[in-house]
């Protein structure tokens, strides 16, 4: 039941502090010193937040439902309301409006909504730590390429050369944005030849098993796995869906349609911005169907075993690999899509269909909205027998078929 103000006025304290709920997340904390403060419990990107939205009686009951209100516009748009907050308490602080964080923040805040999750949760944290203490309290307009330069190279130092290339193109992003804003007269980062920065990058395929008997080894290790149910259950569907380990920990219940026997992946969680459906063969349906009963009444079908409504950790699945005594240079979670791809191939499964199913799909933004579903008959037959060769090799089977032969 909503509070309401007589309840909140007459709520006394405790010994130890208790909250009083009201309606869509908000309630009245109430300490044991008497002090009384409206919050509001939120999730952003797969984390629980919390958001302060006054002091009582200061702030009244309606007041802080009018800033909840507005909190929740604000995640409905992809915006972070905490996030905004930091950016517009810097405003309001009379510090410059044009440094590089503050509209590096307003960037983030309005193209957050456009970002796969996996970037989402790791992008501001990636400014917060490597570019704002540096350059965030400079003004926008007059940071040249020396000081992007400098920021480069101190992530480069640490052996990070992945994400200095990275925070090179995200710090050309928002440089951009000001330009267009007048915020600034160019984007400096086009002054620096990135190449002439950091070494070459040191292109690696991600560790995969793909000898059928090894992946037959692979799967009796998975269905052996001590730890964790969730976690079984992810590399088991892992294997059948062969998704982006991104795509994978972060599926939802609503995204699956048993009836139909599909998985719609949405367009903000794809690497390549398209809608991605996953045909679910009768396996993938039964490892649904399996953990179910545990995840099925919250968000994620693979939530973090520590709660906080959070989707599981990006590390778990090649923790789990370790752990049945997979190095990393032999398998990894995104292995799963190499070891598809090769014995797909191997079985004489065409091409094109097969890249269509791992989200390799055509870059013609004409064509890009229409493709998710190119190729989706055979994509489902394709699923089944992909699934019913891995139970052949689970079960040890000798003679692997390649190109409708005996091997």
């Amino acid at each position: 039941m909503p509070i309401t103000d007589t309840k909140a006025r007459i709520a006394k304290r405790k010994p130890q502090p208790y909250k009083i709920g009201d309606s869509d997340a908000m309630y009245l904390l109430v300490h044991p010193s008497g002090a009384k403060y409206w919050r509001l419990k939120y999730r952003h990107v797969g984390k629980e937040k919390v958001l302060a939205l006054g002091v009582y009686p200061e702030t009244t009951l309606r007041a802080a439902r009018k800033k909840r209100d507005e909190a929740r516009e604000l995640l409905a748009n992809g915006v972070d309301p905490g996030e905004h907050r930091k950016a517009s308490k810097v405003l309001r602080e009379g510090l410059a409006a044009n440094t590089f964080e503050v509209v590096g923040r307003e960037w983030y805040a309005k193209t957050a909504a456009t970002l796969a999750e996996s970037t989402k949760e790791k992008l501001m944290r990636r400014l917060e730590v490597d570019v704002f203490p540096l350059i965030g309290n400079r003004p926008i307009s007059e940071l040249v390429a020396a000081d992007i330069i400098r920021v480069i190279e101190r992530i480069e130092q640490r052996g990070a050369v992945d994400i200095a290339r990275r925070m090179h193109n995200s710090m050309g992003r928002i440089f951009r944005y000001a330009v267009g804003r007048g915020l600034a007269s160019r984007d400096p980062t086009r002054d620096i030849e990135i190449k002439d920065i950091l070494p070459p990058a040191d292109v690696q395929h991600h560790a995969s098993v793909t000898d059928p008997k090894a992946v037959g080894g692979l799967l009796r290790a998975v269905n052996g796995f001590t730890g964790g149910f969730t976690t079984r259950c992810a590399l088991r569907l892992a294997a059948l869906v062969f998704v982006r380990p991104g795509e994978l920990r972060h599926a939802e219940w609503t995204e699956f349609d048993f009836d139909k026997s599909e998985w719609r992946i949405p367009t903000g969680k794809m690497k390549m911005k398209e809608q991605h459906i996953v045909p679910l063969s009768s396996q993938a349906v039964g490892v649904l169907r399996e953990i179910q009963p545990l995840t099925g009444r919250g968000r994620y079908v693979f939530p973090s075993e520590r709660g906080g409504g959070r989707p599981m950790s990006e590390n778990t699945v090649n923790a789990a690999l370790r752990r049945m005594g997979y190095t990393k240079d032999e398998m990894t979670g995104h292995g799963f899509r190499s070891m598809a791809s090769t014995l797909l191939h191997e079985l004489g499964e065409k091409h094109a269909v097969i890249e269509r199913q791992l989200a390799h799909g055509e870059r013609n933004k004409v064509s890009a909205s229409y493709n998710f579903a190119e190729y989706l008959p055979e994509r489902r037959k394709m699923m089944q027998k992909w699934a019913d060769y891995l139970d052949k090799l689970k079960a040890g089977a000798e003679v692997i078929t390649l190109h409708g032969q005996a091997a």
